[in-house]
């Protein structure tokens, strides 16, 4: 069964972050420009929340959001939920669905190592049905029924 870390190894590709003061206009920009649909957010060296796709659909129609100046710290997810390197794929998918979220930032060592989305996840798991289904399929076939003879 694979882990976070293995899921985060294939995607190749580090997490976009911005501080929690840039404006919601540039974060968006950047989610455009890097084609992600979510940032992290960091404070100092922290990373202290999350923004995603979500967090703007849900803000945008408020009383006083202005895409202009309001910053992307004031309307991020937080607490950050997030995931050990460790975790199975079985553990992400319950993650997944029981707090339903689409994106999982993972930590090894207190540190955050990168960023697997609930697409990332499923993709993992189709592969490993495949390549089982695949396996079954080249042990049991009809051939091997064919050339049984029961004595």
């Amino acid at each position: 069964m694979r882990i976070a870390e293995e899921l985060i190894k294939d995607k190749n590709r580090e997490p976009v972050s911005v501080p929690s003061s840039t404006s919601i206009k540039d974060a968006v920009a950047l989610m455009v420009r890097e084609n992600v649909g979510c940032l992290l957010v960091s404070e100092g060296e922290s990373i202290v929340g999350i923004w995603t796709e979500r967090d703007l659909a849900r803000n945008f129609a408020k009383q006083g959001f202005d895409i202009a100046t309001s910053s992307i710290g004031s309307v991020m997810s937080q607490p950050l939920e997030y995931c050990e390197w460790t975790d199975s794929v079985y553990s992400l998918i319950d993650t997944i669905l029981g707090r339903r979220i689409r994106h999982l930032p993972v930590r090894k060592d207190g540190v955050f190592i990168g960023l697997i989305s609930a697409g990332d996840v499923m993709k993992s798991v189709i592969q490993a049905k495949d390549s089982e289904l695949a396996q079954a399929n080249s042990t049991l076939s009809w051939h091997y029924y064919e050339e049984w003879k029961h004595k």
